[in-house]
C-alpha cells in the first residue's frame, strides 16, 4: 500500500549499517548485535533476510557490484565500436566515484579493506561475478588487436583501462586536495568519462601498434670493384 515495502526498507537499512560497521571494523571485528542495535532491528532480522553474518557480509559486498555491473549492458557485443563499449564500462564506475554520498564512501572503504586483506567471501565474489566481466573485457580488447584469445599483455591492458576509472574511487580525496578544479568544473563527470574513453583508445592503439610486424630491413650490398 502506498508503494512502501517495510521488509525491503529493513533489508536495505541492515545493508547500509552493516557496510559502515564492516568498513570500520572488518568482518571479524563487527558483530551482528552491534549491527542490529544500530539499525534498530532485532537479531532475528539478519537470519530472516540474509541467513547469517556471512550472508549479510556477502550482500554488503555484492549489492554495489550488481548496481554497477547492471549498467554495463552488452559491452561485449562484437558489433559495437570500441569507444562505445568501453564507455559503457567506464561511465558507471566514474559516476559512482563522483557521487557525494556517505554510503558510497563506506562501500569504497569496505572494498579497499578487502583489497588489502581479501576474505574468502570476497574471493568467492571475484570468481563468480568479476572474473567473467574481466574476461569479457579482455576478449573485447583481444578482438580489436586481431587475436583469437587474450594473452597476458591484453589482460594487463584491460586492467589498466579499468584502473583509470577505479582510481577516482580510491583517490578522490587526493584529487580534491591536489586538483579540485577537475571535480568542480561544469559537467565534470562527462568530461572525465570522455577523457578516459580517449585514453583507453590511445592505449588500445599503442597495443595494436606494438603488435605490428617489424619492418624488414633491406640489406645494402656493397658493390665489388671491377677488375681493371
Amino acid at each position: 500500500r502506498g508503494g512502501y515495502d517495510k521488509g525491503s526498507a529493513t533489508r536495505e537499512q541492515l545493508i547500509t549499517v552493516a557496510t559502515r560497521i564492516f568498513a570500520a571494523k572488518g568482518f571479524a571485528g563487527a558483530t551482528t548485535r552491534e549491527i542490529c542495535q544500530t539499525a534498530g532491528v532485532n537479531l532475528a532480522a539478519i537470519h530472516y533476510y540474509f541467513g547469517d553474518k556471512d550472508g549479510l557480509y556477502r550482500a554488503a559486498l555484492m549489492e554495489p557490484i550488481h548496481a554497477i555491473t547492471a549498467q554495463f549492458g552488452d559491452f561485449g557485443d562484437p558489433a559495437q565500436p570500441f569507444e562505445q563499449a568501453i564507455r559503457q564500462i567506464l561511465a558507471p564506475l566514474v559516476a559512482m566515484a563522483l557521487r557525494d554520498d556517505d554510503h558510497e564512501l563506506e562501500v569504497a572503504r569496505l572494498h579497499l579493506r578487502e583489497m588489502l586483506e581479501p576474505s574468502p567471501i570476497f574471493r568467492e565474489i571475484i570468481a563468480q561475478e568479476i572474473a567473467p566481466l574481466h574476461q569479457a573485457l579482455a576478449d573485447l580488447v583481444a578482438r580489436h588487436c586481431g587475436l583469437d584469445a587474450p594473452d597476458a599483455d591484453v589482460h594487463q591492458l584491460a586492467f589498466a583501462m579499468i584502473a583509470m576509472a577505479n582510481d577516482y574511487c580510491s583517490s578522490r580525496e587526493f584529487l580534491r586536495l591536489l586538483a579540485p578544479e577537475v571535480l568542480d568544473r561544469a559537467d565534470a563527470g562527462e568530461r572525465i568519462i570522455d577523457r578516459l574513453v580517449g585514453y583507453s583508445g590511445a592505449l588500445l592503439a599503442h597495443e595494436q601498434m606494438r603488435r605490428q610486424p617489424a619492418p624488414t630491413k633491406k640489406v645494402s650490398r656493397i658493390a665489388k670493384p671491377r677488375p681493371r
